[in-house]
């Protein structure tokens, strides 16, 4: 039985559901390594038949029999990791935490692919071993420093691949090589077994083909690390994937912070913009200079400091192990100084409280990944500023405690892929992978977005009617007590709207009703109690039946609160009483 064309877990699963083996998806994965023959990908490989005898034993779990590689600066026990100096070149003991859960989790360790050296690149050139293909076009970067773990996916050999990401190193591949690239909040993937660049900005990343397999694998690999510092636990509310409200509010740069390569960069992020629209998004335009100034202090500031005492004995004692624009990178950091660094410190303070304030009029920021993807012959011209125009909307996510989610936007006229970037605050995955697997979706570049998640255990569903649905002005306090959108909903017809000024009443009838629409959001159960003390009379919450007769909590008001309040029951809603007024 031949394995799927395209790796993807739906595809996989529903092979080995057929009898399919996982041997055979080896197989198949080590005839497409040789098949695309580029020696610069792979810098240690499992052995043949070593990678057929784990085939052949793998644990069921989530990810069974699912093809994958590591960026070669992340731990796996019995390869060597190098960060792309083969002087550095170390034998780990044990796999990196994260390597660890996905194996538990049934996938199968193909082996460590190329990087710019020790993380420092956006451009996919920087390593001693050579520059891995970009498997859409040779000519093109394969971006970095996470090249060869996009390239894998983006070739067919893996179904996906962690690389690691502390200015873009996560998106800028994916946008080169028209694949996912999801960055994940700090923290909540261990770095631990990883060879840090910015210990404190460090994440693990995941590129996929879709935005559906990405979230899956973060699903499993994220999680707490008692043994690490920098790691931290997600909110209780937390999910890998929620589904995308009917209403979005968007922030977009303004027109004059916007830069692109070409004119084809710009069309093709201004279609991005449409299809959003398309969708029901608000779009915003917002100034993010402080986000730009604060980028630019990431490779010249105190973060540069940081990257070189991570390597420090092999910057002063073997710099001749280094790749010469790294040791340039790393040797400037030695000459910092900590009163400078304060400066910085500041800059990002100021930087995060704009971040703060952003995110709580829209759910997210959309950007494009970078002003475009250069070919190789453009990089060698200008090594150094190139690689930094890579960076421009990348650069300030992770120093501003940012999640990120890169994707797809289509070709340029003469072929070149480009990708926008949805980023929103901390821990907001869930969210933004709804949104980027709708966009990556209308884009007819990935696939139908899933349906929307259930109910987790510890969590209530909670109607709302008001400016608490979503794309209106008190979502952010539903989103605040850890709401997440489940699906729109309606009624059963025996309930009657009111007017109360900026707010509706909603009360059970027994004539004169209607069916009203609405929302219905996940709250964690012990959210529900604080929530409803911010909720002004003669609003509350009660059980309200909906149109397939289910019961759910809800807001109603007293009847007494809406006596003298114009009844719209008629217009079915208070979205289309709004757009009525």
């Amino acid at each position: 039985m031949k394995p799927p064309a395209a790796f993807t877990l739906n595809a996989l699963a529903a092979f080995y559901t057929a009898g399919g083996t996982a041997v055979a998806v080896a197989e198949e994965a080590l005839a497409r390594i040789e098949a695309f023959a580029d020696p610069a990908l792979f810098l240690a490989q499992i052995p043949r038949d070593e990678l057929l005898a784990r085939a052949a034993s793998l644990p069921a779990g989530p990810l069974h029999g699912v093809p994958f590689v590591v960026k070669d600066n992340i731990d796996a026990a019995g390869l060597p990791t190098t960060a792309a100096c083969p002087d550095f070149s170390r034998m780990p003991a044990e796999d990196a935490p994260v390597v660890a859960r996905l194996l538990a989790a049934g996938a199968m360790l193909l082996g460590k692919v190329n990087l710019d050296q020790f993380a420092a690149g956006l451009n996919g050139t920087r390593s001693p071993y050579g520059t891995p293909r970009n498997a859409l076009r040779a000519d093109l970067i394969p971006g970095g420093s996470s090249s060869g773990s996009a390239t894998a996916v983006a070739a067919g050999i893996a179904a996906f691949s962690l690389g690691t990401d502390t200015a873009g190193s996560g998106r800028v591949p994916a946008a080169a090589q028209n694949i996912v690239g999801l960055k994940p909040s700090l923290g909540l993937i261990p770095t631990r077994g990883i060879v840090p660049a910015c210990r404190s900005l460090d994440c693990v990343s995941i590129f996929a083909r879709s935005v559906a397999d990405a979230s899956a694998v973060l699903a499993v690999a994220a999680g707490a690390d008692p043994r690490d510092p920098y790691s931290r636990a997600a909110p209780s509310s937390w999910r890998a994937v929620e589904a995308a409200p009917p209403a979005l509010r968007l922030a977009v740069p303004e027109a004059s912070q916007l830069v692109f390569d070409t004119p084809d960069d710009a069309a093709l992020f201004d279609a991005a913009v449409g299809r959003a629209e398309a969708m029901g998004a608000t779009i915003t335009r917002v100034d993010i200079a402080p986000f730009l100034a604060v980028a630019k202090r990431l490779y010249d500031g105190a973060w540069v400091a940081e990257r070189t005492s991570a390597v420090r004995e092999w910057v002063t004692d073997r710099p001749g192990s280094l790749h010469p624009v790294t040791r340039g990178i790393l040797e400037s950091g030695l000459d910092r100084k900590t009163v400078d660094a304060f400066d910085d410190f500041h800059a990002v303070a100021e930087a995060r409280l704009l971040a703060r304030q952003l995110f709580v009029s829209c759910e997210a920021l959309l950007l494009p990944t970078c002003p475009g993807v250069p070919s190789l012959a453009m990089l060698a011209a200008e090594p150094v500023a190139a690689n930094s125009r890579l960076g421009t909307y990348t650069n300030f996510v992770n120093l501003c405690d940012l999640a990120a989610l890169a994707i797809p936007s289509g070709f340029r006229a003469d072929g070149v892929p480009a990708g926008v970037t949805l980023v929103g605050p901390a821990f907001s995955e869930g969210r933004l992978a709804g949104i980027g697997a709708a966009m990556h979706h209308a884009a007819g570049l990935g696939p139908i977005p899933p349906a929307p998640a259930s109910l987790a255990a510890g969590e209530l569903a909670l109607f709302c009617i008001g400016a608490h649905m979503s794309g209106l002005p008190l979502n952010g306090q539903v989103r605040g007590f850890g709401g997440r959108f489940l699906h729109a909903a309606s009624t059963a017809p025996q309930y009657r709207l009111f007017d109360l000024g900026n707010r509706p009443g909603l009360i059970r009838a027994a004539e004169g009703g209607a069916p009203i629409l609405g929302e219905v959001w996940a709250l964690p159960a012990g959210n529900i109690g604080p929530f409803l003390a911010e909720i002004p009379p003669p609003l509350g919450f009660g059980r309200v039946t909906l149109d397939n007769g289910g019961t759910v909590l809800g807001f109603l008001a007293e009847s007494e609160g809406v006596a003298a309040a114009p009844e719209i029951t008629g217009r079915g809603g208070w979205r289309a009483h709004l757009r009525m007024k």
